[in-house]
């Protein structure tokens, strides 16, 4: 069988076997060709630091990066993700377990408060962070709010959020 045709069908439903990087291991696994990355990650890979909230791309509670890009699991077809590189929350620790620098802002600068939304945020972060990492300026406020803008908070009013981002910035930009 190549990998991503249908395996067959079963109860209605296409199932294919697809394989791909998981936080940085592989995974061959076989999924409904109508499942969501989301579901995939939630219910077959037990990663639930992946959140379902709207279901319909606009809280970004279920960011994860497809590669670098920050994208909706909630919509986002599992079938697509064969041969790339998916992170999730739960793979941005070293292996020593040594937090992410955004991990460890948003913990020190209290920028969650029911942690649902935390996930998505600190992944569509570290997209933005990763996209500029090439530049030696200092990340602005603006800019932030502006990558930001599809990741939604209902607890924390935003600020600890923009201050974790900043710190998180500065480490990555090897400032103290």
């Amino acid at each position: 069988m190549v990998e991503g045709e249908p395996a067959g069908t079963r109860s209605g439903g296409a199932f294919m076997n697809i394989g791909f990087a998981l936080n940085g291991k592989p995974v061959e696994i076989e999924i409904e060709a109508r499942e969501t990355l989301a579901e995939v990650l939630r219910g077959r890979c037990r990663l639930t630091g992946v959140k379902l909230s709207c279901e319909a791309q606009v809280c970004g509670s279920c960011t994860v990066l497809v590669g670098d890009l920050p994208v909706s699991a909630c919509t986002y077809l599992a079938y697509e993700v064969r041969g790339k590189r998916v992170t999730t929350i739960e793979g941005l620790a070293d292996e020593s377990g040594r937090l992410h620098p955004l991990q460890q802002a948003f913990l020190d600068n209290f920028a969650f408060q029911c942690g649902f939304c935390t996930p998505g945020m600190i992944l569509a972060a570290k997209a933005f962070l990763d996209e500029k990492a090439g530049e030696k300026a200092e990340v602005t406020d603006e800019e932030i709010v502006a990558h930001m803008n599809g990741n939604l908070c209902r607890c924390t009013g935003y600020l600890p959020i923009l201050k974790a981002i900043r710190q998180a910035a500065t480490q990555l930009r090897g400032e103290k």
